[in-house]
């Protein structure tokens, strides 16, 4: 039997990728074809992203298939969540596409609050609070640029805008949705309500659809420029929807870390816990698969070694800095939660006051504030399982890790020994694997979420990391 190919575009905040994969004697094959690079630049005074050179980068890795010979039945994308474009009546975009670590945020929580308080709103969102959430993100135009949204008759999140010009169709994906702070978890679609009280015009707001949906096919302007035709299906457009997908456990409830330039670490739950008790542990709700709900925290990541790598020592590799990080003994922790972290001027100085701050010893050169890094995140790991076993009332044995921050065999020896749990690490690839299910569930190759995780565990190496 001919191979069928799907094609996982998945893009982060620093780089994207284009991967192919089949199945072949019960196991997913992957085939990375295309990699660029990403990351916000200064434009109009503020932090936003080259959509227009994304674009582009997608169409060019799409036409790397058909150079190979390997055309896709489907294809799907993810990137981040909260971010967005207006568009106007013509469908043309409103501006630039700005930056969830733009400063346009700053006070934009408080001008919400006047409407509706921030206890209120977690009731009946369950979405933990952020300043760069898209609520806030509206806020700030609504205050600096009411024009913007008078003209917009459409928002689409970055995936979804990508769809649009690929295919024409506006849709609105589930899972990143949730991540708006405008959607009732109850009823699974837009808050109406919420909306109208917050003077968000209506029709900015598109039919939500569960990942699997079918955005459409190629419009016949693409498939000139990439010289094929195929589905364009709706993954879980969040990426770390898409790396929930992917995570390889048994268990119907596993504690996970989805781990890359953010730590997402969360289990799943069937229905939303909106309570207090969630609000004042700052855990969120997000939307994810099939409707099920990823009950996690936010925790800083490794944007934060990622800076100070950029910083101080752009010439090593993270494996050499891992490395030199495991030979010191600094004894000093930051909280890797702390705000001041999300967009510092410099990192490595952010990391330095802190410490100094709380009269800690403070970390020289790139091996001490590594390691005062990387402990910080496991540390932070530990308190966060405590906080879940707590608020759910149940006690996990151990912890998934996939994405990338798999691969960080250090951090992972560290959230052991501080978690005092086994970890099982991998597959790195969890976002594009997850976008990659959710296409084959779609297409009939695979029954369905659990079968999909079964696929995951058999198809990619897994390491076990013990307590």
């Amino acid at each position: 039997m001919e191979n069928r190919y799907y094609l996982a575009i998945d893009i982060g905040a620093s780089s994207g990728r284009h991967i192919l994969a089949h199945k072949k004697d019960g196991r997913i094959v992957l085939e990375e074809i295309y990699r660029f690079p990403n990351g916000m630049q200064e434009h109009n005074g503020h932090k936003v992203w080259n959509v227009d050179q994304l674009f582009g980068e997608i169409q060019t890795g799409m036409k790397k298939c058909a150079d190979i010979g390997k055309i896709p039945y489907s294809m799907g994308i993810d990137t981040w969540a909260v971010d967005f474009v207006l568009l106007d009546d013509q469908g043309q975009r409103i501006g630039d596409a700005v930056a969830y670590r733009d400063a346009r945020t700053d006070g934009m929580d408080k001008q919400v609050y006047e409407i509706i308080s921030e206890n209120d709103l977690y009731e009946i969102t369950g979405i933990q609070k952020q300043k760069f959430n898209t609520i806030y993100q509206l806020m700030a135009l609504k205050q600096q640029n009411p024009e913007s949204l008078d003209r917009a008759q459409s928002m689409l999140m970055i995936p979804d805008y990508f769809n649009f010009l690929l295919t024409g169709n506006k849709l609105q994906e589930y899972t990143n949705a949730t991540t708006t702070q405008l959607v009732d978890p109850k009823a699974n679609d837009w808050n109406w309500a919420l909306i109208d009280r917050l003077g968000y015009p209506r029709t900015l707001f598109q039919t939500i659809m569960m990942a699997g949906s079918i955005v459409g096919n190629l419009a016949d302007s693409i498939q000139k420029q990439v010289g094929f035709e195929c589905k364009v299906v709706l993954p879980a457009t969040h990426d770390t929807a898409s790396a929930v997908m992917a995570v390889p456990s048994k268990e119907e409830q596993p504690l996970y870390i989805s781990s890359g330039t953010w730590s997402l670490m969360g289990t799943e739950l069937k229905e939303a816990a909106c309570d207090e008790q969630s609000r004042k542990h700052n855990m969120t709700n997000e939307g994810g698969y099939d409707y099920r709900f990823r009950y996690l925290k936010n925790i800083m990541g490794l944007w934060m070694i990622q800076s100070v790598r950029k910083e101080i020592a752009p010439e090593l590799g993270f494996g050499e800095i891992s490395e030199l990080a495991s030979k010191q003994t600094i004894p000093s922790f930051v909280d890797a939660n702390d705000p001041r972290f999300l967009a510092p001027e410099h990192m490595t100085s952010e990391v330095q006051k802190a410490c100094k701050e709380s009269g800690q010893q403070v970390p020289q050169g790139i091996a001490e504030v590594a390691c005062v890094i990387y402990n910080s995140l496991a540390k932070c790991y530990a308190d966060t399982a405590k906080e879940i076993e707590k608020l759910t009332g149940k006690t996990y044995d151990c912890i998934q890790i996939v994405g990338g921050g798999a691969n960080a065999d250090y951090l992972n020896k560290l959230t052991a020994f501080f978690t005092k749990k086994t970890i099982y690490a991998g597959p790195t690839e969890a976002t594009a694997i997850g976008n990659l299910c959710a296409q084959m569930i779609a297409a009939g190759e695979l029954e369905n979420l659990k079968e999909a995780r079964q696929c995951v565990y058999a198809s990619f190496p897994i390491h076990k990391y013990e307590k």
